[in-house]
């Protein structure tokens, strides 16, 4: 309110300072004020076809997971590790190389994109023991590998193959 008292007392070129805009479309300006004022006074008011409240909803309750989700929450430990976050840059080698340091790595590999031969942000490595895997976990999750940071967790056992037979076709008798 106190705005639109001032710019309604205010001399012309005042007000277009302040509002950049001329006499003609100040009335149209302070009505926007007048009615915003209103708006912040109520709890609950319809803007641009939309619901909005000023108060906050606390008994706001997230849907459970399903039961998948909440079985993937924890992988088995595995020699096998599963690695995300890598750059595009990152290769086979420097991934070796980085988890390495924790331990004795059977196989490492970046996982490929066919055609242009970078790396699809994930890739795999998998160690001699298990004592090995949880040091390399530890000591690379969360941490920065050729400038981006990268996730390490146990690698999730591939779901067996679902085979789906193909459709008999009866042969036609011509």
């Amino acid at each position: 309110m106190a705005l639109r008292s001032a710019a309604a007392v205010a001399s012309r070129s005042l007000r277009r300072l302040i509002t950049g805009t001329s006499s003609r479309t100040l009335p149209i300006i302070s009505q926007a004020i007048w009615d915003w004022e209103k708006l912040e006074s109520s709890t609950t008011a319809f803007v641009s076809g939309r619901l909005f409240s000023s108060t906050s909803i606390s008994s706001f309750i997230p849907p459970p997971l399903p039961p998948s989700a909440q079985q993937r929450e924890k992988p088995e430990p595995s020699t096998n590790l599963f690695v995300s976050g890598l750059s595009k840059r990152t290769t086979t080698e420097k991934l070796n190389e980085a988890f390495a340091k924790f331990g004795e790595v059977v196989h490492a590999r970046v996982v490929t994109d066919r055609v242009t031969g970078y790396s699809k942000g994930f890739g795999f490595v998998k160690y001699a023991t298990l004592e090995d895997a949880a040091k390399g976990i530890e000591g690379m999750d969360g941490k920065f590998l050729d400038g981006w940071v990268i996730f390490a967790e146990y690698a999730r056992p591939r779901p067996p193959p679902e085979h789906h037979s193909a459709p008999q076709h009866s042969q036609r008798p011509y």
